[in-house]
């Protein structure tokens, strides 16, 4: 009997012990959710590619580049997940700047090389609607330039087919140009700095033009064949637009096109109100509830109580651990939690009074309790369990907090109001060979 209670009391310290340093320090180890902290939300829909590939694999390859472009803007503990086929979430906590960090998300990013066709007479007819067979017309946006005069669209007559795409790009990064402005280094892979040599290699004297999304950045004329696989975006960028384009050259174009169906800008400083809101009143609900027990079951209170700790420490343990976020939907779910430990201890203290009224022995009264009130604890908590879930599952955004936090809960209260307290109830009746029992 010993050896039973040593292995149990091992498993108890051990699950306390690791889950006390999973949320240690909380700060860093618990995501907080939007409505906590500010910052951006997001929905945004794929559409179907025009390609055989399914829209559930373009919607994949989609929340794979977006985010990589989110890892390389440097947002701490973003949420960016897949719903149902072909939507993605973004959530994007403690966000300085959301207009940029929206337009970056949804930039499709289709890096073309093109050759242009410098007739003049061609150029001529095509801006009147005589376009030649293969070619489109293109423009490069005049902007303002330093003297704060604006420049107007300057037309390009280019080729349809690309000579080279993005998806040859090994690396990007920003870089300066001979006047000092800032532009964008691209680095090819192996077949494309190959590609890329054959075709300056054919084409020398003639401009090549650099597309983004269908807008011209840059035509410079090729002197000399380029080896080395290396090329340059010029366009007198701002050192932000350039940083933002190296990030979305890097990270890949969208494989289809995505739009934004929804977005939020979530007020830091509302989320503070709340979050202080949440705490204190699930802190003065759980004091009440900490003190009812303690005045109505006396010995048997103190240990409801720490059970209840213990299974905080577990929820929050676990929910650091999956790297889940809180929400303040969350702290409620915390709360209903806290209330159904509280009531699973409940049935089994008013079982074993029941049980000591028959006139059984303090041990007998205590096992009878806790096997009977078990029927009900997995009833009440296994059917909350399984909205939990569907909650989770299912839902999106609140409601998706409060799913995951009052899952965590159920899961953690059936450890700590059944395992832990009746460990400890059994090693105090034995060791201590109480002949009555107060409850």
């Amino acid at each position: 009997m010993t050896r039973d209670f040593y292995i149990k009391f091992f498993i108890i310290v051990a699950v306390a012990v690791f889950f006390a340093f999973s949320i240690y320090p909380p700060d860093k180890k618990i995501k907080k959710g939007l409505d906590l902290q500010g910052g951006v939300h997001v929905v945004l829909e794929v559409e179907k590619p025009p390609e055989e590939k399914s829209v559930s694999d373009a919607t994949d390859r989609a929340l794979e580049i977006i985010r990589n472009r989110i890892d390389a803007l440097g947002v701490t503990e973003p949420v960016i997940q897949k719903q149902g086929t072909n939507r993605i979430i973004v959530d994007l906590p403690g966000v300085k700047n959301p207009e940029k960090a929206i337009e970056l998300i949804g930039k499709t990013a289709l890096l073309e090389f093109k050759l242009v066709n410098d007739d003049e007479e061609a150029l001529k007819k095509a801006l009147k609607g005589e376009i030649p067979e293969g070619y489109e017309l293109l423009y490069m946006k005049g902007g303002v330039d330093e003297r704060g005069i604006r420049r107007e669209d300057v037309p390009f007559l280019v080729k349809k087919e690309p000579e080279l795409t993005g998806k040859y790009i090994k690396d990007a990064y920003v870089g300066y140009d001979n006047m000092g402005f800032p532009d964008v280094i691209l680095v090819l892979n192996k077949e494309g700095a190959k590609k890329f040599e054959e075709v300056t290699g054919r084409n020398v004297g003639r401009r090549l033009a650099i597309i983004l999304d269908g807008v011209v950045k840059s035509a410079p004329v090729i002197r000399e064949r380029i080896g080395g696989g290396r090329a340059q975006i010029t366009g007198r960028f701002k050192l932000e637009e350039a940083r933002e384009l190296a990030i979305v050259l890097k990270s890949g174009a969208l494989p289809a096109k995505v739009n934004m169906i929804y977005q939020e800008v979530v007020g830091p400083t509302l989320g503070k109100k709340y979050i202080t809101q949440g705490f204190r009143s699930a802190i003065y609900g759980g004091i009440i509830v900490l003190i009812f027990m303690v005045i109505y079951y006396a010995a048997f209170g103190l240990l409801a109580d720490f059970a209840l700790a213990l299974n905080i420490l577990i929820l929050l343990g676990i929910l650091a651990t999956i790297k889940g976020v809180l929400t303040l939907p969350g702290i409620a779910g915390i709360a209903l939690t806290c209330g159904m430990a509280v009531d699973a201890n409940v049935l089994i203290f008013e079982r074993i009074r029941e049980e000591i009224k028959t006139g059984k022995s303090p041990k007998a009264s205590i096992d009878a309790g806790y096997r009977r009130a078990w029927s009900a604890i997995i009833d009440s908590n296994i059917t909350t369990l399984i909205v939990g879930i569907i909650l989770f599952a299912l839902g999106e955004g609140p409601i998706k907090g409060f799913g995951l936090t009052l899952s965590i809960g159920i899961i953690a209260n059936l450890f700590t109001a059944v395992f832990v307290t009746k460990t400890i109830v059994d090693w105090v009746i034995i060791t201590k060979h109480v002949e009555k029992l107060r409850i």
